[in-house]
């Protein structure tokens, strides 16, 4: 684990997203509230909300920081849905890594609410979109 401690506290944020791929009777079901499971959007957020938390716990050099504000939003689009995380904190790492987490477990449980409908959802283009803070500054995709 690289030491921060000589870091300055700053506020950082970063950014990610990524795309769930559905069938056409998912992003149907999705529009109209009719996945068997129950609200699979709510649950998709809640679960990315969930897992920025913890990310330290899941994966293993990651600092713990204290995570001020998280945003995930899921909205459905043509042929799925795309994710989008927000993650702030006033710490002396960036939040990267807690964005990319809530996006990957985000995906994860908006594929387990439709995997009845669909065994061949998948979740793409998990990345990094932008971040700032800290001493690197701001950068964006």
């Amino acid at each position: 684990m690289v030491d921060v401690s000589a870091k300055a506290v700053t506020v950082r944020e970063a950014r990610a997203e990524g795309f769930v791929r559905c069938s056409e009777q998912v992003v149907a079901a999705l529009r109209g509230g009719g996945v068997p499971k129950g609200d699979a959007l709510a649950v998709a957020r809640i679960a990315g909300i969930q897992a920025a938390k913890r990310t330290p716990e899941l994966v293993p050099l990651a600092h713990p920081v204290a995570v001020h504000a998280v945003d995930v939003a899921a909205e459905v689009e043509d042929g799925g849905v795309r994710l989008t995380a927000v993650v702030r904190t006033a710490d002396r790492t960036g939040v990267e890594m807690e964005a990319l987490t809530a996006v990957a477990v985000a995906g994860l449980a908006l594929v387990d609410m439709v995997k009845g409908l669909d065994r061949l959802s998948e979740i793409t283009g998990v990345r990094v979109v932008a971040k700032s803070g800290g001493r690197s500054g701001d950068w964006q995709r």
